[in-house]
């Protein structure tokens, strides 16, 4: 990551050097690939990512995003947003939550928290919150430690695909500020659960 950063490199493969073993081992990628700021094709093809950091919302020369065949990836947060170059995606997408042919359930978020005091957002569940630290808002990017956390899930359009993305608010009205789902999928942001659905395109 560090190299990548240091020679401006504009494709990243993070995967392509390592063995299978060590790629199977490979579930996140690190908060670090917020400096990869000149890279415009992420290449992730056929890992074994289990969830992507909000920082990838920093790679402001993002033109296309390639996670094909990582059928562990169900969902993206929220900052690839920010990614406004970002034009082309290859994304697996019946493995993502809430996809058009399967409908695949969104898992039940945590309740609203208005404050934080007393929870370490350095340390958090990932299984519960989706990564190991939140530290600003993806709505309007405030310190998370400053309000609250308000987790939600929106699928939107991003690049080539509909994709489910996990907002990570500091208040309610963050989330009201939300844009609509796309045509076709749920229609307002919601923590999952037993959320009702469109009909699969193959019911």
């Amino acid at each position: 990551m560090d190299e990548a950063a240091f020679d401006g490199r504009e494709e990243f493969r993070p995967l392509i050097e390592l063995s299978p073993e060590e790629r199977r081992q490979v579930i996140t990628l690190p908060p670090s690939i917020a400096t990869l700021t000149a890279v415009k094709h992420l290449v992730l093809y056929g890992s074994n990512l289990v969830r992507i950091p909000p920082e990838i919302g920093a790679m402001t020369s993002l033109e296309e995003f390639t996670p094909y065949t990582s059928y562990r990836l169900h969902w993206l947060p929220y900052e690839i947003t920010r990614c406004q170059k970002l034009t082309r995606s290859t994304v697996s997408t019946r493995a993502l939550f809430g996809n058009e042919k399967l409908r695949s359930p969104f898992p039940r978020l945590q309740s609203p928290r208005d404050s934080v005091a007393d929870l370490d957002l350095e340390n958090l569940d990932p299984r519960r919150r989706g990564a190991t630290a939140i530290h600003s808002c993806s709505v309007c990017d405030h310190p998370i430690a400053r309000g609250g956390l308000h987790q939600v899930w929106i699928s939107l359009r991003v690049a080539t695909d509909v994709l489910p993305l996990l907002v990570s608010a500091c208040s309610q009205a963050c989330v009201d500020r939300l844009p609509d789902g796309a045509e076709g999928y749920i229609p307002a942001p919601h923590r999952g659960g037993r959320v009702d659905q469109p009909a699969s395109d193959w019911d």
